[in-house]
């Protein structure tokens, strides 16, 4: 996911707005809420790189506002509805979208698709958005140009593994890596039974020196049978 990419998300109802919210922060997304059509036209601007919008809302609906948006703005649209016609993908495609996602839909889907829409996006454009240079979680700095991760003012010391470990899991917050998800991506190497305890190994020195207090995760978090995350 584009680290810097700036999503509005427009639907009327509020518990839908969140959920999608807390899932594009953590793929280091900024989201921006309009909780109608007519919110989302006047919010519109240059800034936005990708729009989620409900089709059905009242006053404006999501194919007049994007109707209205696509008069003066190229930005990408995914419609979100609970119509799965194929007249009604004509009209969300006549009006505009770019894309169409059924509810109830999973996020893995969802982000796939936000996915693809920036990727092309920004392939298009030629305005692909420079990574984050620094990732900051709680009091903890990770300089990637420097390849310095400090904690306050103090720099820790960790190997070239543990650097390359906290950066996946920081660089997908609340995401969770299970041990062969974390081995292949920072080994580059296939995955055996045997290389589960070189990874607990690194996790658990990682941890030692950014814990304050190990009975009490604040960076990295075990999920139970399931691996890790920064949190």
């Amino acid at each position: 996911m584009e680290q810097n990419a700036k999503i509005m998300v427009v639907d009327d109802d509020a518990e839908i707005r969140e959920v999608i919210r807390i899932l594009l922060e953590s793929e280091g997304c900024e989201i921006v809420e309009a909780e109608n059509g007519a919110k989302a036209v006047e919010m519109m601007n240059d800034s936005i790189d990708l729009i989620i919008m409900d089709v059905m809302m009242p006053g404006l609906s999501g194919v007049h506002a994007c109707e209205a948006i696509r008069q003066n703005y190229l930005t990408p649209v995914l419609f979100l509805t609970a119509k799965s016609t194929d007249t009604d993908k004509v009209i969300g495609f006549s009006a505009g979208g770019d894309d169409y996602l059924v509810k109830p839909f999973s996020y893995t889907e969802l982000l796939s698709r936000v996915k693809a829409l920036l990727r092309r996006c920004y392939q298009y454009t030629g305005t692909a958005k420079p990574a984050a240079k620094v990732l900051y979680i709680h009091d903890l700095q990770i300089d990637l140009d420097k390849q310095q991760v400090l904690k306050g003012d103090t720099e820790i010391d960790l190997t070239e593994i543990e650097y390359q470990i906290l950066v996946l899991l920081a660089s997908n917050r609340q995401k969770v890596f299970s041990v062969q998800n974390i081995y292949e991506s920072v080994w580059n190497e296939p995955y055996f039974s045997s290389s589960n305890n070189t990874v607990t190994v690194h996790i658990r020195n990682l941890r030692r020196k950014l814990e304050p207090d190990l009975k009490e995760s604040k960076y990295i978090q075990n999920v139970w049978g399931r691996g890790y995350r920064v949190v």
